[in-house]
């Protein structure tokens, strides 16, 4: 149920995973939101209406007292982990400025995510997180600091870290410092813990340290991922690979990550658990588990995934309007387009028929052979066809795949039900424009361990061949249509990255 309220909250770090996140629960509560960007331009599309979105930067502090005029409560969500090796110095002189630029406009009260973490020898990412938080509760301004371990969330940096090393290695080395303890919540817990803090009385304020209910070893992490995911992982101890070999290492199997992941390895030295049940006693959230977190990532990326829209997300990389082989986290994508004449009505009538009697519109002596092979290892093969000719209704079965969704003249997702080395889909869209029409079909495959990435590049010719084809028939299966040049034929190409 939204709240409605007058309160105004400036966020900072709204571009980031965090207070992004953040942000959409702020909206969704009803309150007035005012982001602080550096680059208001990358920002303003991705809030509702009556979010402000304003310029500054910490680094500037000039540019902070206009966006902290009418501001009741700040959210401090900035870090440089990753950055020059000044990283602790601009660090400290943001937060010295945004502390300072609040207390100057009457401020009530600073919010600030930071990291956990006890003892003297803390790292340098750590030690700078805790510094900034000191900084920020020194200049006036009654701060509440959270100090977060591991955050499990899909798309967070420690999440898509332990994603990589356990879906690409079915044997890795463990040194040492896996084995220190951590104590991981959830993306959701810390919302609710940093939405909490903006509902707290105004005399409270201090650090608290928030964590879920589990104490565990980033080994533990990585076997609870596994098995959730079905893979079978060998870990061999190794008492010599020190954090910063194991940080080069890291760079080596998760390119994306190395620049920020060193710094995060560097972290592990130091035991990452709640010492201080203060949270618990000031705050209502109860952490989910760790089972419960990873298990909720993994079911938050599919309905994401599920509710994108491919020609948005593919366009992101440049003007590319086919793609064979795209990574997206862990699955794989291929998508082509063809355009035809007329209306999204004519369009939709041989997708929605696709399968059955109809068949595939392209190779079905193939089809009969994969569905033959999916009979011999104990899949349903085709023998299932379909229910109706010509409508489908979620649920509905088309030989070996599942609707999954479908929404007339517009959208279709079929997910396999046969055999397969991890999961698969083939989405169907429909989009009209002015007198033309253009379809984009969408294989996705989610692979499971190594066996799931060779069997999608070593049937990736015939795929890419059945595919094309496929398309072809549709567009030229749609009635009194005459199809265009296919874009697959001249825009497909292969686009890698982790």
């Amino acid at each position: 149920m939204m709240i409605a309220s007058t309160r105004k909250i400036l966020l900072t770090g709204a571009t980031g995973y965090v207070g992004g996140r953040l942000l959409r629960v702020l909206e969704d509560e009803g309150y007035q939101v005012r982001c602080l960007a550096r680059r208001p331009e990358h920002l303003k599309a991705r809030v509702k209406a009556g979010t402000e979105v304003v310029a500054g930067d910490v680094g500037v502090p000039e540019t902070l007292h206009e966006a902290m005029q009418d501001v009741e409560t700040a959210y401090y969500l900035i870090h440089s982990m990753g950055s020059s090796k000044e990283f602790e110095k601009r660090d400290r002189d943001g937060a010295e400025a945004f502390a300072l630029a609040a207390n100057a406009a009457g401020v009530k009260r600073i919010i600030y995510l930071g990291g956990l973490g006890q003892g003297s020898d803390l790292s340098p990412h750590l030690a700078s997180r805790q510094e900034v938080g000191r900084v920020l509760a020194s200049k006036g301004v009654p701060t509440i600091e959270l100090r977060a371990s591991i955050i499990l969330g899909s798309g967070s940096l420690s999440f898509e870290m332990l994603r990589a090393l356990v879906e690409k290695l079915p044997a890795m080395v463990t040194p040492r410092w896996v084995n220190r303890l951590a104590q991981p919540i959830g993306i959701e817990d810390v919302l609710a813990y940093l939405l909490g803090a903006l509902r707290v009385p105004p005399g409270v304020q201090g650090v608290f340290e928030i964590g879920g209910p589990d104490k565990v070893s980033y080994l533990d992490l990585m076997r609870e991922y596994a098995r959730q995911r079905g893979l079978r992982r060998l870990m061999i101890p190794v008492p010599v690979l020190t954090p910063r070999l194991s940080s080069l290492w890291l760079g080596l199997v998760t390119p994306v990550y190395a620049r920020v992941g060193r710094a995060l390895i560097d972290s592990v030295r130091n035991d990452t658990v709640v010492t201080d049940d203060a949270a618990m006693r000031v705050f209502t959230v109860r952490p989910q588990s760790v089972r419960d977190a990873i298990a909720s990532a993994l079911r938050n990326e599919d309905k994401e995934y599920a509710e994108t829209r491919w020609s948005d997300a593919l366009s992101s990389q440049g003007d590319t309007r086919s793609w064979g082989g795209a990574r997206f986290r862990r699955r794989i994508v291929d998508s082509r387009t063809v355009t035809v004449l007329g209306s999204s009505e004519r369009a939709f009538v041989p997708i929605e028929r696709i399968g059955g009697r109809v068949g595939w519109y392209y190779g079905d002596g193939l089809w009969r052979l994969r569905g033959f092979l999916d009979l011999l290892v104990g899949g349903p093969g085709l023998r299932r066809g379909r229910r109706h000719p010509h409508r489908l209704v979620q649920g509905d079965t088309v030989d070996f795949w599942r609707v999954e969704a479908v929404e007339p003249e517009r959208l279709l997702r079929l997910q396999a039900e046969m055999k397969l080395p991890g999961r698969a889909w083939l989405q169907f869209e429909v989009e009209p424009k002015g007198v033309e029409t253009t379809i984009r079909q969408t294989a996705i495959f989610d692979p499971v361990g190594l066996v799931g990435l060779l069997y999608w590049y070593t049937l990736y010719p015939l795929h890419a061949l059945v595919f094309r084809g496929m398309l072809r028939g549709l567009a030229a299966a749609v009635p009194q249509w005459t199809p265009l040049v296919p874009s697959a034929d001249v825009h497909n190409h292969a686009v890698e990255s982790s």
